[in-house]
């Protein structure tokens, strides 16, 4: 029986060569992506190109509300901050 991998898939670098890695390594794939309601949803349609280009089984899309944990630039119109200082970093 050929081994399993399960990749978590986010359409950038580091999760594809890992994806590649587990293929080239004789796994059979299976992917989860997470739609977080990400400004990018380039990152979602990324990840579903890869999976179908690398043989995957099976690729799941989760849906989450972050919301429900607060802002954050990543999900909300509120500007990336840019300007901060050591301290103000480290406490976030």
């Amino acid at each position: 029986m050929t081994p399993k991998a399960i990749v978590l898939l986010s359409g950038g670098l580091d999760s594809t060569t890992t994806l590649a890695i587990a293929k080239n390594a004789g796994y059979d794939l299976y992917t989860i992506s997470f739609n977080y309601g990400q400004r990018h949803k380039v990152e979602i349609e990324k990840a579903k190109i890869i999976a179908e280009h690398l043989g995957v089984k099976e690729h799941r899309i989760v849906n989450m509300d972050l919301a429900q944990f607060g802002n954050s630039a990543l999900t909300d119109s509120i500007d990336v901050p840019t300007h901060r200082n050591e301290e103000e970093m480290s406490s976030s």
